[in-house]
Formats: C-alpha cells, sequence, structure tokens
C-alpha cells in the first residue's frame, strides 16, 4: 500500500474515532475527496518542478503515534528560548504536552485548536476563521484539513497584546521507525492587535519525520504580526509547511524563516492584502550542506490600492545541497499605487549545490512600483584578498562576508534574544566562532 492509500484508509479510521455531528466533520470529508483526486504533488506541476516527494511516499509512515514519550524539560530547553519569559504551546509525536507547555484565557486565548474546534464558546471564531483562507486546491493543505485535529490557537481580540512572545514547539522522539505528523494552527489578531510567534519543528531521532502543516493567520485592521519560523531539523527530518495569511487595512505582518538543517524542507508562504495601505513583509536565511534540500515558494496578491510587500531571500548553498526560490507577486487592476519589492541573493561554496530561482511578477495595474531580482554566485575573491591581508584567516574570513551577506535579514528581528540564538546559529552552520553579534 503506497502512503495515499494508506492515508485515505486512515481516514476512515480516524473519522470512526470522532463524532459525526463534529463541527468541522463535512470541511475534513470534502478535503480528503480532493486529496484523493489529486494525490500527492508531482514534478510534472510547475509549482513542484524542482522538488520531488517521491522518496517520502515510499516510506511506510505511521500516521498515529501509538504511544509519546515523557520528555523533560532538561533535555529540550536548547530548543526553547529560555532566555525570556514566553508562552509555550509544546506538541511531543502530535500529542499536546500540558508538562512543557504554558498557555492561557487571561485576556486571549492562547491554548489548543482542539479545544476551539469543540468547544461551543468558540463556534463563532471557528465558524468565521478556520479554513478561510488556506487552500481548497493545494492537495497537501486539503490532507491537513482532512486530518485537522490538533495545534495551536490563538486568538487575540480588539486592542490586546499578549504580555509575553509565543512558542509552538512540536517534538518527534522517535518511538515510531517512521511517523508523520500534520498539525493544524489558526492564529487572529483582531483590530490593533499585536503578537509575536515563534514557531519550531525539532525531531529527536535519526529515524524518519515528515511533517505536513498548515497554519491560517488573520490580521484585522491595523493588526501587527511578527512570526518567525526556526527550521534547524535532523538529516532525517522532513518539513511540508502551509502557511496562508489574510490581512486587513493598515495591518501590518512580517514573516521570518531561517532554514538550516532537515532532509527537506518545504515553504508554501501566501500572502492575501484584502484592504489598503497594508504591509507584508517577507525575508529568509537559508544555510545548508549535505544533501539537504529546501524549497521556498512564496506568494503575495496585492488585490486593493496603495500597499506594500517586501521579499528579501537569502541563500548559502555548500555540499550537495539544493534551494529553491519560486516567488510570485499578483497586482489586480485595482491594486493602484502597489509597491512590491522582491529579492533573492546566493552564494554557492561549493561545485556540486544546487540553486533554482524564478521571481515572478504578473501585473494588471499600470500605476505601480515593482521590481524583482536574483543573483547566484560566489564569494568576492577581492573581498576576501582584502580581509585576510588584515590578518584574518581565510576561514574566518569567508564567514564574515557571508554573516554580511544574511545581515539585512537579521536586522529586522524584533526580539533581541531572537536574533542572538539566529547568529549563533549561522555561526555553528558557518563552522566559525564570531566575537560580534550582528
Amino acid at each position: 500500500m503506497d502512503l495515499k492509500d494508506k492515508l485515505i484508509s486512515s481516514f476512515l479510521a480516524f473519522e470512526n474515532n470522532i463524532d459525526v455531528d463534529h463541527p468541522i466533520h463535512d470541511i475534513r470529508s470534502e478535503a480528503i475527496k480532493n486529496f484523493e483526486d489529486k494525490g500527492f504533488p508531482t514534478k510534472k506541476q510547475e509549482a513542484w518542478k524542482y522538488t520531488s516527494l517521491n522518496n517520502l511516499q515510499k516510506t511506510d509512515f505511521s500516521i498515529f503515534p501509538k504511544e509519546t514519550n515523557a520528555l523533560e524539560y532538561k533535555d529540550v530547553k536548547r530548543y526553547f528560548l529560555h532566555e525570556i519569559d514566553t508562552y509555550k504551546i509544546v506538541f511531543i509525536d502530535g500529542v499536546y504536552s500540558s508538562f512543557l507547555s504554558e498557555t492561557t484565557h487571561d485576556g486571549v486565548d492562547i491554548c489548543l485548536m482542539s479545544a476551539a474546534l469543540t468547544k461551543p464558546i468558540y463556534k463563532e471564531v471557528i465558524d468565521k476563521y478556520f479554513n478561510k483562507v488556506a487552500s481548497k486546491n493545494e492537495s497537501l493543505t486539503t490532507l491537513n484539513t482532512a486530518f485537522s485535529r490538533e495545534g495551536a490557537f490563538i486568538f487575540i481580540p480588539k486592542g490586546k497584546m499578549p504580555i509575553k512572545p509565543i512558542e509552538i514547539l512540536h517534538f518527534a522522539t522517535g518511538n515510531e521507525a517512521a511517523l508523520m505528523l500534520q498539525p493544524r494552527n489558526l492564529i487572529i489578531a483582531e483590530e490593533h492587535a499585536e503578537l509575536q510567534v515563534i514557531e519550531r519543528h525539532q525531531s529527536l531521532t535519526k529515524n524518519e519525520v515528515l511533517t505536513n502543516c498548515v497554519t491560517e493567520i488573520y490580521a484585522a485592521k491595523n493588526a501587527n504580526i511578527d512570526y518567525y519560523k526556526v527550521q534547524n531539523d535532523e538529516a532525517k527530518a522532513s518539513l511540508i509547511d502551509n502557511t496562508y495569511i489574510k490581512q486587513g487595512d493598515n495591518s501590518v505582518v512580517k514573516v521570518h524563516t531561517f532554514s538550516f538543517g532537515g532532509k527537506l524542507t518545504r515553504n508554501n508562504l501566501n500572502f492575501y492584502q484584502n484592504g489598503e495601505r497594508i504591509d507584508s513583509t517577507m525575508k529568509g536565511v537559508t544555510i545548508l550542506g549535505e544533501k539537504q534540500h529546501v524549497d521556498h515558494h512564496t506568494l503575495v496578491h496585492h488585490i486593493e490600492p496603495n500597499c506594500e510587500s517586501h521579499q528579501d531571500y537569502k541563500g548559502i548553498y555548500g555540499e550537495n545541497s539544493t534551494g529553491v526560490f519560486n516567488g510570485k507577486i499578483i497586482v489586480d487592476k485595482i491594486a493602484q499605487k502597489t509597491n512590491a519589492f522582491q529579492q533573492n541573493n546566493n552564494i554557492l561554496i561549493s561545485d556540486k549545490a544546487t540553486i533554482n530561482t524564478k521571481p515572478q511578477l504578473e501585473i494588471f495595474a499600470d500605476d505601480v512600483k515593482c521590481s524583482h531580482g536574483c543573483t547566484i554566485g560566489q564569494l568576492d575573491e577581492e573581498a576576501l584578498f582584502y580581509l585576510q591581508s588584515r590578518g584574518i584567516p581565510k576561514k574566518e574570513a569567508s564567514a564574515l562576508l557571508m554573516y554580511a551577506f544574511a545581515n539585512n535579514v537579521l536586522e529586522s528581528v524584533r526580539i533581541p534574544e531572537l536574533k542572538k540564538r539566529i547568529n549563533t546559529l549561522i555561526a555553528k552552520k558557518l563552522g566559525v566562532e564570531l566575537g560580534f553579534n550582528l
């Protein structure tokens, strides 16, 4: 039985354990039909031209973990942003860990998706927001929708801001020879609300792990959201991350993605600007080695006039790694006065590394300011020689140049402790110790 058939048959068992009168029963049923029709994406599809899921489909993943390990905080402390106090929503092998978590309902709701989907108090919110911006056609998103049960639920009412950042952490412990996880997050910031979220998927095992995650984010009028994704996983961990963001008037949403490890990582990041004077920002730093593969697939849809979007992705690729950047900006006919910027710059530090980059613009308005571009190259030999002539060893000089290359992405991180943590991760990936922070 291949993975697609196993998932379809597993859905029947999944449904048997859930009341057919569940609020999203019909949504799940429609979603699994869509997945059954479409199946897994293939390289014949333009959006997946450079990323193959064939090897993953040959793996006998366990869909429902039989049991989970209890983790001690001291064993996973390094994966938390422990330098500061945060709210924490933690899952172990897909199951919520109350021991490692800190949630709240004090003026804001930072809790579990399973609670939001079943408790009558949240019915109005679920009816209004759940599965409204997520794609009904993208097969892996519909697969997640079919199995959506657990994840993070964050609701920030009008004018509120949590007193501290929020961490969403998913741990895989290796109880199964191969495990598939499908977390579902729903994040809502009402008018004038603000929040900061840090998301991490972390395997603690050498076993195969496949995470198919979907996050829906809604930023209402004048809302402000900072979202940080830290991806630095084990060699047999794969992540398919689907994030859908809908923004209202005057809202600001910034997503930073730091991809440093994992077998295969696919980031689908989709912004929909449903209002005026909106600001959408996507920034990313990717540093890969070995046979790692990262695919950044972005979309910004400018629907209304007087809005801005900024994309800036940096990639450093070594050994046999592969990078993909496929960014699309769509400007509708009425979206005049749009200011859209997209840039993808890459450094290849190995002759065997590969980067495939494809920035795209689809502009139907005539009064806009839009630009896109990409570069692929190696380190500047003259700059490298200059640093060496000042007594800096070649390895450290190369790292210094690569630090400078990534600096304009890091400078917009608004949590100092996270910025320092990312700075340390970059230094570790480059194999050096430098006496300064970006």
